[in-house]
Formats: C-alpha cells, sequence, structure tokens
C-alpha cells in the first residue's frame, strides 16, 4: 500500500483531474433521473455501481466533496481471509481472484502485495487462539507458529511476549486508493455519475420509485435506491420509512511510526493481538500502530483521540522492541457494524426498491469485490455468481430480516 492516508492520495486526484461533472441547479432535469441512485461513494457504493453500470443508469450521491472520504480512505486494509465473521471470511475468499487480477484496464498498479498476518497469543490468551482455530475449522489457512519462528517474521518481537502465533500467509496488503479509482473509473467507463457535496436530506415515493431531496440542487428521481450510506445508513433508512438495522458506528484510531533505525519493514509480517488488542503491521517504510479500539460514536468526521493513540502505542511497545518518541501522522475512521457483526445486504421488507448495503464493520475493502457483485445480481434480479456461492456463504447471514428476527 503506496499510503494509510488513501484519502489524501485521492484528494489530489480527484481535483487534479475532473472525471465527472458535480451535480448543480443548473444540471438538466434529465440528469436527475436515474434508474439507481447509490447513496455513498464509499469503497460499498462505488464498487457496486462498477457491477451495475453497464445494465443500467446508475447516480453515486456522496454528501463529501470527494469519494472515500470517511472510512474507506482511512482504512489500514489488508486481505485476510481469516479475518471476521463466517460471512465475511467468505466473501473475501470469493474476492481473492479480483484482486490478483482485476479486469484489464482497471489499475497500473497491483491491488494486493503479499504480506502474512500473525495473530500473537501471550500465555493466557492460548484459549483464545484455540477458539479462533476451531472457529476457523477446516478451511482454516493458519500455521502455528513457536516463538523462535514468530521471530523470523516479526524480528521485533520481544522474546517470550508470545507463546504462539497462528499465521497466515494467504493475507496482502491493499492498495485502496488504486481499488477505489478503479471502481470509480469503471462506472464512469460504463455511464455511471457521481455528484459530490449532494447530501440526501429527505425522501418520498413517487410511483414506484423515489423522488431524493437534496440540500443543495435539483432532486433526484430513481426506481431504486441503494442505501450504502456507511455510518448515516441508518439516518438515510428512516428517511426511507425502512427498517432500523441497529447501526452502531464505532472509532478505530491509528497512527503511523518510524521503524527502528536500520530496521528493514518490507519484509515484516502485519501483527494482530489474538483478542485484537492492538495490531501492527509495516507501512511505507514506517509502522502502522492501532489499539483496535472500538468506541461508539456518532457519525461525523471523526478524529483520534489522544487516549486512544497513547494506548495503541503502549501495548505496542510492551509486545515489539520499539522506543517511540514521534508519531508522523495520527486518524481516525469509523467502522460501522450490526449486532452479529455481518453486512447488511438485500431489500427492505417496509420500503420498496429499497436496498440495504451496509455494516461492513472493517472488512468492507477485503471483502468489496464479491459483496458488490452479489449485491449487484439481487438489485437486476440475476443468479448469484457460482465463485461466490462456492465458497459456502450463507445467503441467510445477510438478509435485512434477521435483524428484525433478533431485535
Amino acid at each position: 500500500m503506496r499510503s494509510q492516508l488513501a484519502f489524501l492520495f485521492l484528494s489530489v486526484i480527484f481535483s487534479n483531474k475532473k472525471i465527472y461533472t458535480p451535480m448543480t441547479q443548473n444540471s438538466q432535469s434529465t440528469d436527475r433521473h436515474v434508474d439507481i441512485a447509490v447513496i455513498g461513494a464509499g469503497i460499498a457504493g462505488i464498487s457496486l455501481a462498477a457491477f451495475l453500470s453497464p445494465h443500467a443508469r446508475v447516480l453515486l450521491v456522496e454528501q463529501e466533496g470527494q469519494p472515500g472520504y470517511h472510512a474507506t480512505g482511512r482504512s489500514a486494509a489488508i486481505y485476510a481471509p481469516s479475518y471476521g465473521p463466517p460471512a465475511i471470511r467468505a466473501l473475501t475468499r470469493a474476492s481473492r481472484a479480483f484482486f490478483q487480477s482485476p479486469p484489464q484496464g482497471f489499475s497500473p498498479y497491483p491491488l494486493v502485495t503479499p504480506r502474512s498476518v500473525c495473530f500473537i497469543a501471550r500465555s493466557d490468551q492460548l484459549s483464545s487462539a484455540d477458539a479462533l482455530m476451531n472457529e476457523l475449522g477446516d478451511v482454516s489457512p493458519l500455521r502455528r507458529l513457536a516463538p523462535a519462528e514468530m521471530r523470523e517474521l516479526a524480528p521485533l518481537l520481544r522474546p517470550n511476549y508470545a507463546a504462539l502465533a497462528l499465521c497466515d500467509d494467504s493475507t496482502a496488503d491493499i492498495d485502496v486508493a488504486a481499488l477505489l479509482q478503479g471502481f470509480l473509473m469503471q462506472s464512469k467507463g460504463h455511464g455511471a455519475r457521481l455528484g459530490t457535496h449532494q447530501r440526501v436530506v429527505g425522501m418520498e415515493r413517487q410511483g414506484e420509485g423515489w423522488r431524493l431531496h437534496m440540500a443543495q440542487g435539483e432532486p433526484v428521481h430513481a426506481a431504486v435506491v441503494v442505501n450504502a450510506a456507511g455510518a448515516w445508513a441508518d439516518e438515510v433508512g428512516a428517511m426511507a420509512g425502512a427498517e432500523r438495522i441497529g447501526l452502531l458506528p464505532k472509532r478505530r484510531s491509528a497512527a503511523i511510526v518510524q521503524a527502528p533505525p536500520g530496521f528493514d519493514v518490507r519484509g515484516m509480517a502485519a501483527v494482530i493481538d489474538v483478542d485484537e488488542q492492538f495490531y501492527v503491521k509495516p507501512d511505507a517504510g514506517n509502522l502502522l500502530i492501532s489499539p483496535a479500539n472500538e468506541d461508539v460514536q456518532q457519525p461525523c468526521d471523526v478524529q483520534p483521540e489522544e487516549l486512544d493513540i497513547a494506548l495503541g502505542l503502549d501495548r505496542a511497545m510492551r509486545a515489539f522492541d520499539l522506543d517511540v518518541k514521534r508519531i508522523q501522522a495520527k486518524w481516525a475512521g469509523l467502522r460501522s457494524f450490526v449486532a452479529d457483526k455481518t453486512p447488511v445486504v438485500g431489500w427492505s421488507d417496509k420500503a420498496p426498491n429499497f436496498f440495504w448495503l451496509a455494516g461492513q464493520g472493517g472488512y468492507g475493502i477485503q471483502s468489496s469485490p464479491a459483496l458488490s457483485e452479489l449485491a449487484a445480481a439481487q438489485i437486476l434480479g440475476r443468479e448469484i455468481p457460482s465463485h461466490i456461492l462456492q465458497e459456502g456463504l450463507d445467503l441467510n447471514a445477510l438478509r435485512v430480516q434477521r435483524l428484525a428476527v433478533s431485535a
């Protein structure tokens, strides 16, 4: 990954290269009538638009001034098939082929760069390591490493800190900027349009479709509305009279620090505490450190808390031979979850022609190719692609209706 602050990279791209025409009050009325309006231009909305746009007129509606501004652009994304709940793991496995061999012309850069991931366990965390292995079962890509083997992949790990590690060699760093730009270019190539600074303030039924009222500019008329609004998804659902899914945006903070003098981080594995109390991963020659916190937060342009950063650094320095003197950068992002931490994908029971694509949590980027292809098939009334079903995905685990039953 060229930069952990992908949203800054994207800001430069989209401010210097005009690849879309922002919607204004002077737009022609035909520009405001579409088949599908996708609310939210993070990774969920943009990847979905890429799969929908060859078959329908699609408009991406984004409240910020650029795509990927919130959770997507602030992700320290790793492709990790062993990370997340069962449905996410299946979707991540189903996304592997796309990451390794994207469509021709999708990106001039590789989307993924191999990087092992090790889940480390202290002697008091061995039961957590066993539980993770048991949960993954026969599809587990993890191998157990003794302390000496751990230090080959993570040389900075302090002796005697961890009793064992579970290592996944099928993992990789994801170039978030390249992925997001590729999906956006693919969408644009098929006629999809992106409107920024377009905040939806109300919705009403209009015949079989929807009329979306904007904070600025003329309304948008759409046959179908897709709710890919990230942390704001429950608010958007309420405007449409849809069911609430109990979405909780949770703050996660991270910081970039220098690696020890003379230490080359390129071959180092990403290291995650088995109870997810912190993680450390190489990033553009430096180290990215996070306390892996999940603090409930109202939807906003979230900023890091000093206590979060201090906690992450303390935990990392206990585990690794590090002496952090200066923080090079710090930030926070919102990862939005429902109760079972599994995405909500499907048609609303209460709001006709209103489709949910929300609750991806911290797994939205690693699962985005398969998740968006799945959602597009459902919206277009097509069969679910076989390469997704063959990964053992339980479609019922994604349905909106499961939340109403468990409420």
